[in-house]
């Protein structure tokens, strides 16, 4: 979750556990006529950190630096030089820049006969692709490259197409595969820190949860750069956009359950559709709602207003609320473990926090935190409560977020929830 409009970030202290839906009634269907009537699918998400082994210091240290990351291609599509500009056929090609790199990596199928790869879930971006042979340039994956020649259901998407249409930047290139009087859909997608996957767009039958879905558009990039992309064969968009995921399966919601980061190993459930719905009578608490927001400048984030933060008993003002320009608000993103704030309302909610914890500060360069604390062998028996508000809704630790409804979210008690988590980490003696 991060404040937009931020030029200077500090890191909040935290790591995020969280449970999260996404109402899509306001996403575009760009592709759900062509694909199954199908009401729901459950698949399972794992850390890119599952099997690396890692102590909870290790842990920590690489999910803060890959938020920063995350961060500085976030606020790099948010500034106001928005897009970059690449040379593609003699002319100049306006590129908008795009979040891409996460947390939590999804198993798929992609073809006819399928194989098997895994990609990066990103709620902040909507282009679904892959890397393609025959490959350019291409960075290292544990599978074998997608191959289009042994796929019986690859078929390129002219660009006449809607679809086509539908990307941020375009371009017509020729391909030995396509029709002699057809030219092909060029894509190009840029990540901010010099990243970035160009190729062609295609349809093709996506496998997810044993449920073949025909006719998903997708990107096959046979150009792909960058170090954002670990482990992963390529990037699945959960964005509001009309070539994401969501928005192709025609599904009206979604939602995720990630484990923290002391439970790595485990498998996180991702739900399309009808078993996306969280159940009232289930619910420990009573269960709010709060409206997603829409930013014009940016409509494929999921954005909610944040209006203040309280620390115990002591309620900090924020003034971060959505404004008409789309300015204000905070990003539930999947692909950042770290909350980050705006530098002004960062320095309200640290004061505020520190003025009621009696244990001295450390230095925490070693984690990547700026904000760490000196505990005694024994632990601590008490670390102060921080929620979130906005006009509709108070989240504490404890509860969970669920967006449903035309753009609604709601919350209720559960065991994992957007939080704040502040750890009590022992580095040296």
């Amino acid at each position: 979750m991060m404040c937009s409009g931020a030029r200077s970030l500090l890191l909040f202290a935290a790591a995020m556990v969280m449970i999260a839906a996404i109402s899509c009634d306001d996403i575009s269907g760009a592709m759900a006529a062509s694909t199954p009537s199908i009401k729901g699918l459950r698949v399972h998400l794992t850390h890119v950190d599952a099997h690396g082994n890692y102590s909870r210091l290790q842990l920590l240290q690489r999910a803060a630096r890959r938020s920063r990351h995350r961060m500085s291609r976030l606020v790099a599509r948010m500034s106001s030089s928005k897009s970059v500009v690449l040379a593609s056929g003699g002319a100049d090609l306006q590129v908008p820049v795009h979040a891409g790199n996460g947390e939590f990596l999804m198993d798929l199928a992609i073809g006819t006969p399928a194989l098997s790869y895994s990609a990066i879930v990103d709620t902040g971006s909507d282009l679904v692709w892959t890397q393609c042979k025959p490959c350019i340039e291409c960075f290292n994956q544990s599978t074998p490259l997608f191959d289009p020649s042994s796929s019986s259901t690859y078929s390129l998407v002219p660009c006449s197409s809607s679809l086509c249409a539908d990307l941020p930047a375009s371009s017509c290139t020729s391909s030995s595969s396509s029709s002699s009087n057809n030219n092909s859909c060029g894509y190009t997608y840029t990540y901010g820190d010099s990243s970035s996957t160009q190729g062609v767009l295609a349809t093709e039958t996506f496998t997810l949860a044993k449920e073949a879905l025909p006719g998903v558009a997708f990107g096959c990039g046979d150009t792909n750069e960058g170090d954002g992309f670990a482990q992963a064969a390529g990037l699945v968009g959960l964005g509001r956009g009309p070539l994401s995921l969501v928005s192709q399966l025609g599904l009206d919601k979604f939602s995720y359950c990630l484990t923290s980061l002391d439970d790595a190993a485990s498998t996180s459930p991702l739900l399309f559709g009808s078993v996306a719905e969280i159940s009232e009578a289930a619910a420990a608490s009573p269960v709010q709602s709060t409206p997603l927001v829409k930013n014009p400048s940016q409509p494929s984030f999921y954005y909610v207003s944040l209006t203040g933060v309280t620390v115990g008993s002591t309620r900090v003002p924020f003034p971060s609320a959505v404004q008409d320009d789309g300015t204000g608000g905070v990003i539930v993103d999947s692909g950042t473990s770290i909350t980050y704030l705006e530098l002004q309302g960062y320095r309200a909610l640290r004061k505020a926090f520190v003025a009621q914890m009696s244990l001295p500060e450390a230095d925490g360069s070693e984690v990547g935190l700026d904000l760490c604390f000196r505990a005694p062998a024994k632990g601590v028996d008490r670390v102060e409560e921080v929620s979130a508000q906005n006009r509709a809704w108070r989240c504490s630790p404890g509860q969970a977020s669920h967006p449903r409804g035309r753009g609604r979210t709601q919350s209720k008690r559960s065991k994992a929830f957007a939080r704040p988590a502040f750890h009590q980490e022992r580095i040296g003696p």
